[in-house]
């Protein structure tokens, strides 16, 4: 590979890096060809980028970044997840690849500028969805107020019951 194409893939990746929330580093070695394309295909339905890169251009890559943390995963054949939007996306991803195909091994890898371990990315595919998390937000969120009308609403509720059994009382 000439000087100027390996260049110009390590700033490829330095960019596609730099503009993730989520970077994953994994490994591939057992895994066909069709494995990978099913999970590429995969990841691409979540907002995400399935790239396998040497070790010594990925190195390059993050020189003087905030991204020099995932150094110490740079080791045996590796593989970049990339993710710009939701973050437990991919990973929830990863984990059912995993259950099928055990090969795939994570290493580790950066949300924002936290260095995340594999323990880290099976806690992100356990978190519910972007949309759930806002659901029960806004649950919370207006459940003191419903409460609220619940009490006010108790009073006036109580004066009718009360007079209805004042007046079946002087029927009777």
């Amino acid at each position: 590979m000439l000087r100027r194409q390996k260049e110009k893939i390590i700033n490829e990746i330095r960019d596609q890096m730099q503009d993730s929330h989520l970077v994953i580093l994994s490994t591939f070695a057992g895994l066909t060809v069709e494995k990978i394309t099913k999970l590429r295909k995969s990841l691409r339905g979540v907002e995400s980028n399935y790239r396998v890169v040497k070790n010594t251009l990925i190195n390059k890559a993050v020189k003087d970044t905030k991204l020099e943390a995932l150094e110490k995963f740079f080791t045996g054949s590796s593989a970049v997840i990339f993710t710009k939007g939701d973050p437990s996306r991919p990973c929830k991803v990863l984990k059912e690849f995993r259950k099928e195909h055990e090969q795939l091994a994570i290493k580790g890898g950066m949300l924002d500028e936290r260095v995340l371990f594999e323990k880290d990315i099976e806690g992100l595919a356990d978190l519910p969805s972007r949309e759930v998390l806002l659901a029960k937000f806004l649950f919370l969120l207006r459940s003191p107020h419903q409460r609220l009308v619940n009490v006010l609403m108790g009073v006036p509720q109580k004066l009718v019951q009360v007079l209805e059994a004042i007046k079946q009382k002087k029927e009777s």
